[in-house]
């Protein structure tokens, strides 16, 4: 899709139907979800890798953002602040030639210890999502999901 140069008046007799393509991103969107929770269901996260690259976004991400506990409920609005977008921004660039979607949105929950739900998810960048549920599945904060659809 384009829409012309950025800054170009969007045209709406030439612009795509948006209410389609915000359905089918939600589509998309809950179809991940549903997908990796589906996973974690069947396998511990701790044995669990989303990319070929866990190890280097993991690394990656405990030296850019030294402060984040994956144990903790994310504070959404410190992560949609300026700041925090800047520094997202920052991180994610690193990999746009190198994850396929990398920026691609998706459904994020805010603390590990709940099932995605209305109040308990956030709308994150697909390598806002791996960055911390490969930090939470290295510290096992997932298994709980395998343990609970196993008991």
């Amino acid at each position: 899709m384009s829409l012309g140069p950025a800054g170009a008046s969007l045209n709406p007799d030439q612009a795509e139907n948006f209410e389609d393509m915000e359905k089918q991103f939600a589509v998309k969107a809950v179809q991940h979800m549903t997908t990796y929770w589906a996973i974690l269901e069947k396998m511990k996260g701790s044995q669990l890798r989303l990319t070929k690259m866990d190890d280097e976004i993991y690394e990656h991400f405990k030296k850019a953002f030294p402060e984040f506990d994956p144990k903790e409920t994310i504070d959404e609005d410190q992560m949609k602040s300026k700041e925090g977008k800047e520094r997202w921004r920052y991180f994610m660039m690193a990999y746009e030639k190198k994850i396929d979607d990398y920026n691609f949105g998706t459904m994020l929950r805010a603390n590990p210890r709940f099932e995605y739900g209305e109040k308990e998810t956030i709308f994150a960048m697909r390598m806002q999502f791996y960055a911390i549920e490969i930090a939470r599945n290295r510290q096992g904060l997932n298994d709980w999901i395998y343990e609970q659809a196993h008991t």
